[in-house]
């Protein structure tokens, strides 16, 4: 067992984050805005819309957290993003037929794992109980696992805690659902907001550097910015460190 510096813990589970982390989010739902503009013979910029969609991810779960919205999924989110976002871009929602936006609204069900975490995932599950512990509500991530083809031993949505990372109480009530002490527990993430969450809850952390997850700009997580118990460059690299 590895046992964790920051903790002083041997660490028993690991969770995942998984938008960025473990799936290929910006290349999967650009795909999904260019199949959706051609089905509906629009003009728009795939990357664009991408990266404006993405944008309001954080922002819309805010009063949530805070308190001042009833909780509602990351399905419900979604879609209320994207037509937010395309508002904006002078494109009217209400015009299209309502199966072709849920499509796109859904495409978050269906993105490609980068290409170390299946391996890297199961080297880790000799050793460890791992699954994702993700914003995502768990049909979303149940859809998702099943697409990018990932095996999990639990699978920790937002519904099962009501609220959304980093409210301590997410990571705290995941190691109780596990039966374990915080410190027990690993989060790895490719996010360090995520990891500083993690760590204020009393977490193991372990880094996993996605430096294309925004495209070829990327400016941000291109680097560890806290001492986390792991870096890794990728999963298996994280498996080298946590599996002796």
């Amino acid at each position: 067992m590895f046992t964790s510096l920051s903790t002083r813990r041997a660490v028993r589970a690991i969770l995942f984050d998984t938008f960025g982390t473990l799936v290929d989010w910006r290349s999967g739902i650009v795909a999904a805005i260019d199949e959706f503009t051609v089905s509906a013979g629009l003009h728009l910029d795939p990357e664009r819309i991408a990266d404006k969609w993405r944008a309001r991810y954080q922002p819309s779960m805010e009063p949530i957290r805070t308190g001042e919205r009833d909780y509602v999924t990351l399905d419900v989110l979604h879609d209320e993003n994207l037509r937010a976002v395309l508002n904006d871009s002078g494109v009217h929602p209400e015009r299209f037929d309502a199966e072709l936006l849920e499509r796109l609204s859904r495409a978050w069900r269906r993105l490609r794992p980068w290409p170390d975490v299946a391996g890297g995932v199961d080297q880790l599950r000799r050793s460890y109980p791992v699954g994702p512990l993700s914003n995502a509500n768990t049909a979303l991530l149940i859809d998702l696992s099943r697409f990018a083809k990932l095996s999990w031993d639990v699978v920790l949505g937002s519904d099962v805690f009501r609220s959304y990372k980093p409210d301590p109480k997410v990571y705290r009530r995941a190691a109780t659902f596990l039966g374990l002490d915080p410190g027990e527990v690993m989060l790895v993430a490719a996010h360090n907001d995520d990891l500083t969450g993690a760590r204020r809850a009393g977490l193991a952390t372990g880094f996993v550097l996605r430096a294309n997850e925004y495209g070829a700009g990327q400016v941000s997580d291109l680097t560890a910015t806290g001492d986390w118990d792991v870096i890794a460059r990728s999963v298996p690299d994280l498996a080298q460190w946590l599996v002796r």
